[in-house]
């Protein structure tokens, strides 16, 4: 009944302006004026498209516009420097003396190793793990119609490969989570056949098997019951209305090698597209493990995505969030020096995905190790998203985070989607004219030695200074002291 209140609110202006308007004497047009404006008001927030919130909320949404308008503009964000200097942390981006021209197109990523037949380009920032049934179905198609405008890719996230997903003409990263949704037999176990069916579609351009994410490691996912419609029911093999939770563990492997080896037949049954993981990194000691998986078998990943534990998302506890995994920033450098020390760094593509927003940020992490970055957060705000704090009740304001038939209708998916292509497109531009800046063209120049972070008063190091860089093949001719613990722990038949 609430979502009717600013309806009803619109009809008793232009009802009251009406009868105002009707009566003998002058002076009621005092009355009628106002209120007829604010009706004209209540219907023009009914037929823009540019607001979602409006549409769902005329008059009231105007309320909170006023008021985010008198804020100071640079309220809620942190300054890198204040009037006492620059604080313990900070981090900055060297610029050369020698800046060279920005490049006219930005570069893209090739993700595809030896055993990859259909390798995949890239682009610098994409759209990270999002489920329809998290999302609504007008946001995920914005995105997707966004990531076509802008040619770059949307992961599905764990929740399945929706018609939704398919409709707007992007590139799809499918996401295959610990439920299987999409490619689920009747008990919740993994359906080859239909994996493979759906692996085939040409949309879908590389597969990914979620191990973890940053917010909710080792805890699986929880879809409340409220955003369990008939649709996505329908789609993930689950029961209307009740709350679908994700095992927090895969039920097709229980060692590193057995990783390895079921990445490798994802990859022969999706007919050779690349295929990887994506995990928040906990223990050194297991990654190593799953790297020497690789090195006995032979076989490796087209690409891993890195979830630093800063990640957010609604589908786990919040104790969970920042608590539990590495932050991005570690297990960037983690995966990319045991990928490095067990040469296989050229082989594997690395993703980063973890509050990447502006330009800076994907240069960040390309000189973390990272080779792309993807984003959820930034994304959400360019289709939409008010950040209500909501998303678990199905109430979402914007028509975002929502299965509600009415709240969702809210989101006009072609404004969005071109929303989501005008921010992928500017931030990348960023990214790009910040390395020229740097004097660097394209992501391979970039070098830990570019990354400085303030240490102390008067103190600074750069990041080929702060972290311990490992060549390509060292751990296999003889680990450094600071690894030798950890890789002789490592077990390529156990994660524990």
């Amino acid at each position: 009944m609430r979502r009717f209140l600013p309806l009803l609110l619109v009809a008793l202006c232009a009802a009251a302006a009406t009868l105002a308007a009707a009566g003998l004497s002058a002076r009621w047009w005092f009355a009628a004026g106002p209120l007829l404006a604010a009706a004209c008001l209540g219907v023009r927030d009914l037929v823009q498209r540019g607001r979602s919130v409006p549409r769902n909320y005329p008059l009231v949404a105007r309320l909170r516009y006023p008021t985010a308008r008198a804020l100071p503009e640079s309220a809620g964000r942190k300054d890198p420097a204040d009037a006492a200097g620059e604080p313990d942390g900070h981090e900055y981006l060297v610029p050369s003396l020698r800046p060279v021209e920005a490049a006219e197109e930005p570069p893209v990523v090739r993700v595809g190793g030896p055993d990859c037949s259909q390798p995949y380009d890239m682009a610098l920032l994409n759209v990270s793990a999002m489920s329809f049934g998290a999302l609504s179905s007008r946001a995920v198609l914005a995105l997707n119609r966004g990531a076509a405008l802008g040619r770059f890719a949307q992961d599905t996230g764990e929740g399945g490969l929706s018609e939704h997903h398919l409709r707007g003409g992007g590139d799809l990263v499918w996401e295959i989570g610990t439920g299987y949704f999409g490619c689920r037999t009747a008990d919740g176990g993994f359906d080859e056949r239909e994996f493979a069916d759906k692996a085939a579609l040409p949309e879908v351009k590389c597969v990914s098997l979620k191990l973890s994410q940053g917010a909710a490691p080792g805890s699986g996912a929880v879809l409340p019951g409220v955003k369990v419609g008939v649709e996505i029911a329908r789609e993930r093999k689950v029961p209307v209305g009740e709350p679908v939770v994700s095992p927090p563990v895969h039920r097709t492997f229980s060692t590193p090698r057995e990783l390895v080896l079921f990445v490798a037949r994802l990859r022969e049954l999706a007919g050779g597209k690349p295929t990887g993981f994506k995990l928040c990194v906990g223990s050194r000691r297991e990654f190593l493990a799953v790297c020497r998986a690789m090195a006995a078998e032979g076989v490796t990943p087209d690409f891993v995505v890195v979830d630093g534990s800063e990640g957010g998302t609604g589908a786990a506890p919040a104790e969970f969030s920042g608590r539990l995994g590495m932050p991005l920033t570690q297990g960037l450098i983690t995966v990319h020096n045991a990928l490095a020390g067990v040469g296989l760094r050229d082989r594997v593509r690395i993703g980063a995905s973890g509050r990447v927003a502006s330009g800076s940020d994907i240069v960040r992490r390309l000189v973390q190790g990272a080779d792309y970055t993807n984003a959820a957060r930034a994304m959400m705000l360019a289709v939409g998203c008010v950040r209500a704090g909501r998303c678990h009740t199905g109430a979402c304001p914007a028509g975002v985070a929502t299965q509600d038939p009415l709240r969702a209708r809210a989101l006009h998916v072609a404004d969005k989607a071109r929303q989501v292509r005008r921010y992928q497109r500017e931030t990348v531009r960023d990214a790009v004219r910040i390395m020229a800046a740097m004097g660097v063209r394209e992501p391979g120049g970039l070098t830990p030695a570019l990354l400085v972070r303030r240490t102390g008063p008067g103190s600074e190091r750069s990041y080929a200074e702060l972290y311990e860089w490992l060549a390509p093949g060292e751990l296999l001719a003889g680990p450094p002291a600071s690894w030798e613990a950890d890789w002789k722990a490592a077990d390529p038949d156990s994660f524990g």
